[in-house]
């Protein structure tokens, strides 16, 4: 490697931990903060959706007081579905388009696009339910697609900001701000609802209750979708501020000058570099492209392992998310709704899932956080993978049992059964808590780390887009089926058997731990000194001669 980015990278991988290392973790983790509110508080207000726009208006007409609405399948699919798939095409275009621009140019846009549609989505315009629901999912699509770029872009520069020896927990804390998100989802919800409840002296156990709540209602649902542009709106001063990774600007703008400046600046020292190395563009034969037998030989495997086990966790983990207002009546954790009105039920619904985040999700993200660079990312992985199906298998094969056919007191406000409601609660948080101390934070965390630095937003987006691929099968396919009789139950045992799929397909991806971003991807000995194949492939030291490499022959 030459000796200006062999002095760039020797500094950020020494780096102690110091103020702008946590600086950039919130930057970045705002925008997963941001990304996980308007990802998952749609699932607080779908029912209430359902209420106020589905309802039959003849049983007003013929004096008898309207029943509470129901989403039809197709349009709660289209509303919980369309920001996946808006995420998909974001995370695939914005990765691609953060190798070319570079990191901190996209960073920007994506965040803008988020505001616009966080806001525009909790405006949704029209005189029916089907243009609401129609315009909802316009902007919504809009809002994904920004979130979408934020997955690759923030996973890479903290990547590329990190040093060697905290640079797991450091990603991981990015994408810890998920499950604060979804926490925050949760109680935003609960704080809206319950104060329009005080606000309006709405009795929150009125039968008649569909046409009293309709004016409040509509207001409580598009508030908490416009919630979503407020953190994001904090952090772009900021992420505007951050100057482009070391590495992109030495690796793939050959400017090494420009990279030490900028390093220098946030690691407050300097690095000292050659004035015989002013600006060296990266030499094309230096180099292979995506599409190439090179990087199939290199790193195709990686790629299939950090593509397939994202998309099988997905299919997993989104199909629990997006499936809570069914299983939290099953958990106990939540009343019947024909005992509460519409903003009564959006009320519980966000405290089972602030309660469920609380204890299960957010602990589950921070274990990895404190342990993924002492243990690796590779047993996290592995003992997720393995504890969620357990788990799972556990709730499916005993669902009725957990959850009870009777209830002892049909009259009673909250729905008490025979089953062993507490335990069914039990085991469903213990597999969120699997979850995130496990492949929902190292799918995100390696493959930010394995791919160099020309493609490693290319390629981290493309995983993350196979994720979404397993959200969005989720999200219309296994949200259809549990409608079903016996649905649920039957989706839980195959979501078992997908966990433990992608604990097999886990061996794909090779460990990271402690070891350099240029190390891992081969990239010390493309450019630095003595050939091979990469450092996965090839596992013997890192040699640390600074002599510069033959050319390697572009394929």
């Amino acid at each position: 490697m030459a000796d200006g980015s062999q002095a760039i990278f020797s500094a950020l991988d020494n780096a102690k931990t110091q103020l702008y290392h946590f600086k950039a973790i919130v930057i970045a983790g705002m925008g997963f903060f941001t990304d996980a509110y308007d990802l998952f508080c749609i699932t607080a207000v779908t029912k209430l959706i359902g209420r106020l726009y589905y309802y039959d208006p003849s049983d007003h007409k013929s004096g008898q007081p309207p029943k509470p609405g129901h989403l039809p399948t197709n349009v709660n699919n289209a509303i919980t579905g369309v920001a996946l798939c808006g995420t998909l095409a974001g995370q695939l275009f914005f990765g691609w388009l953060g190798d070319k621009l570079g990191r901190k140019k996209v960073y920007g846009i994506t965040l803008i696009t988020m505001v616009g549609c966080a806001l525009a989505s909790g405006v949704s315009f029209g005189s029916s339910a089907q243009s609401v629901i129609a315009s909802l999912c316009f902007f919504r699509f809009w809002l994904g697609f920004g979130i979408g770029g934020d997955y690759p872009l923030s996973a890479v520069i903290m990547s590329e900001y990190a040093n060697q020896k905290t640079r797991g927990g450091f990603i991981a804390a990015v994408f810890a701000m998920q499950g604060i998100g979804i926490l925050v989802a949760g109680l935003v919800a609960m704080i809206v609802s319950k104060a329009f409840l005080a606000a309006y002296d709405v009795d929150p156990f009125e039968k008649n209750h569909v046409l009293s709540t309709q004016p409040q209602g509509d207001l409580v649902w598009r508030i908490v979708l416009m919630f979503g542009a407020v953190p994001a709106v904090l952090t772009y001063y900021w992420r505007m501020k951050m100057p482009e990774t070391a590495r992109y600007t030495a690796l793939v703008e050959g400017d090494h000058k420009k990279a030490a400046a900028d390093m220098a600046k946030v690691l407050e020292k300097d690095i000292p570099m050659e004035e015989s190395i002013s600006t060296r563009p990266l030499d094309p034969s230096s180099s292979y492209g995506l599409l190439s037998r090179e990087f199939a030989r290199r790193h195709g495997l990686h790629l299939l392992g950090t593509s397939t086990t994202w998309f099988l966790l997905d299919v997993a983990f989104y199909g629990l998310q997006l499936t809570q207002k069914d299983i939290y009546p099953a958990t106990g954790l939540l009343p019947r709704p024909s005992k509460m009105n519409a903003i009564e039920e959006v009320f519980q619904l966000s405290k089972a899932m602030f309660l469920v985040a609380l204890f299960a999700t957010v602990p589950g993200y921070w274990f990895t956080v404190f342990l993924v660079d002492k243990i690796g990312r590779l047993i996290i992985q592995l003992g997720g993978f393995l504890m969620m199906s357990i788990f799972m298998a556990i709730i499916g094969l005993k669902y009725t049992q957990l959850r009870g056919d009777d209830c002892k007191d049909s009259n009673s406000r909250y729905q008490y059964c025979d089953g062993h409601t507490k335990l069914f609660a039990i085991f469903y948080g213990l597999t969120f808590f699997f979850a995130n101390f496990g492949p929902n934070s190292t799918t995100f965390i390696v493959p930010a780390e394995i791919f160099p630095a020309r493609l490693r937003s290319t390629c981290h987006g493309i995983s993350a887009a196979a994720g979404k691929a397993g959200a969005i099968l989720s999200a219309f396919v296994l949200q259809s089926y549990t409608q079903k009789t016996g649905g649920i139950k039957k989706a839980i045992i195959a979501l078992s058997i997908v966990n433990l799929t992608g604990f097999f397909f886990s061996f794909l991806v090779p460990e990271t731990k402690g070891r350099s971003l240029e190390e891992i991807s081969g990239e010390d000995k493309n450019l630095g000194g003595g050939g091979g194949t990469g450092a996965i492939a090839d596992e013997k030291p890192r040699n640390s001669s600074v002599e510069v490499l033959p050319e390697v022959e572009m394929v």
